[in-house]
């Protein structure tokens, strides 16, 4: 917030974040370049309140981008809470990361890698994200249900490259494919 900037009242804010959960719904189903009237309907708001809140395509896109870390971050520990056992929960934040690399992907039309803000966006990804990743790794490995010492850097890479084809093919199933790799990293039965 800049000096002399008033704080969002309760309400703007979550008017923000439910334009900013249908945005990141949409991008998910149909790409960042879904229309604004679509984005304002699933919202329930108007056109000109999506156009006051973020006077471009690449504001909107990178505010949903920002929202998604924050919100895969928060529910990492969430799910270890809530989830019947760490692997569980750790499957379900896979589903979510999934969910927001498919929609990171349409990040890269709108901001080019040599952009100062895709490098700043890729620090604050990998800085939310990576120790949350870790911490779920961890505790499934502390339960046994999963071999100790993978690393959550190499197993958010390989979701990501796993999420690489669902650009181009509509019957590519990302999360599918993503649940195998979480699958396989469980603990042999009857081994410690």
């Amino acid at each position: 917030m800049s000096d002399g900037a008033k704080p969002k009242r309760a309400d703007a804010r979550r008017n923000e974040e439910n334009l900013l959960d249908a945005a990141a719904a949409l991008f998910v189903t149909s790409g960042v370049d879904v229309p604004v009237r679509a984005i304002a309907a699933k919202a329930g708001v108007g056109t000109a309140t999506i156009y006051r809140h973020f006077p471009t395509r690449a504001d909107l896109i990178i505010a949903v981008y920002r929202h998604q870390v924050e919100s895969c971050a928060e529910a990492g520990p969430a799910l270890l809470a809530s989830g019947p056992t760490p692997h569980a929960a750790l499957g379900r934040w896979i589903d979510l990361f999934v969910d927001f690399l498919i929609t990171k992907h349409g990040l890269a039309a709108v901001l080019q890698p040599d952009n100062p803000s895709y490098e700043t966006l890729h620090a604050y990804f990998i800085d939310r994200l990576l120790p949350v990743c870790a911490q779920l790794l961890d505790a499934a490995a502390e339960a046994g249900e999963i071999r100790p010492g993978i690393s959550a850097y190499a197993l958010m890479r390989g979701v990501g490259n796993l999420c690489v084809g669902a650009d181009h093919d509509p019957r590519y199933d990302a999360r599918a494919l993503a649940g195998l790799l979480v699958a396989g990293l469980r603990r042999e039965q009857g081994s410690r």
